[in-house]
C-alpha cells in the first residue's frame, strides 16, 4: 500500500504514514495501489485502474445521530450508530454507574451534532449527511 499524500510505501496495517504523518487513506496525490502520481480530481488511477474515490458513499444521517443523542445519549446509541462502538459502550457504562447523570454527555453531543459543531464524520471518516 502507498501513501495517498506522499507516495511512499507504507505497511498495510499502518494508521498513519511514517514519512509524512498523514492518516492512511487521506490525500489525493498518489494511487494507494501502485504509488503512481494521480490527478487529484481523478476517480480512477490511469496506471492500474484502481478506484481512487468512494463514488457511492453511504453516509450516516446527521439528523438521526442527533436525535439518537438527544433521546438515547446516555446509552451511547448515537455513538454506536456512527460506528464509535467503544465510546458508545463507555457512555452506557458511565450512565449505569452514575445513575443516569452522565446521560447529559450524550444529550449535549446530540445537540452539537445537529448544530454541525460536534461530531461531523462517522468512524470511517465519511461526513454526516
Amino acid at each position: 500500500m502507498y501513501c495517498r499524500n506522499c507516495g511512499n510505501e507504507i505497511n498495510n496495517n499502518a494508521d498513519v504514514c511514517l514519512n509524512c504523518g498523514v492518516k492512511t487513506g487521506n490525500g489525493d496525490l498518489f494511487c494507494p495501489n501502485c504509488g503512481k502520481e494521480t490527478n487529484p480530481n481523478a476517480d480512477f488511477c490511469v496506471n492500474c485502474g484502481m478506484q481512487l474515490k468512494n463514488l457511492a458513499v453511504n453516509g450516516k444521517s446527521k439528523v438521526a445521530a442527533g436525535i439518537l443523542g438527544i433521546l438515547l445519549g446516555g446509552l451511547g446509541i448515537h455513538r454506536m450508530y456512527l460506528g464509535y462502538v467503544g465510546i458508545g459502550i463507555l457512555q452506557l457504562f458511565l450512565s449505569i454507574f452514575t445513575c443516569g447523570i452522565s446521560s447529559l454527555w450524550g444529550f449535549i453531543e446530540g445537540i452539537l451534532i445537529l448544530c454541525g459543531s460536534g461530531i461531523t464524520t462517522d468512524s470511517d471518516g465519511n461526513p454526516l449527511i
